[in-house]
């Protein structure tokens, strides 16, 4: 069960820091699924943007990048 969650880096548009909020309370299993989820749900990036090097829209990628984060901070 996750009881909290620092943000010590966040993303400019302030997802970081909601989805963060939303972490509390959830199983594990579950925090690892919705974070990234969470994060495209305020993320301010445009959608349609799609990046060629990584394949993907800036929202994808920042889901990515902050599930990956959250995945690595509860190994430790």
């Amino acid at each position: 069960m996750i009881k909290e969650v620092r943000v010590l880096k966040g993303a400019p548009c302030g997802a970081t820091w909601h989805a963060a909020e939303e972490m509390k309370g959830l199983p594990v299993e579950e925090a690892l699924t919705r974070f990234g989820l969470e994060v495209q749900f305020v993320c301010s990036a445009d959608p349609a943007a799609w990046d060629p090097l990584w394949g993907k829209s800036p929202v994808h990628m920042a889901a990515d990048v902050h599930s990956a984060v959250l995945k690595a901070a509860l190994k430790k």
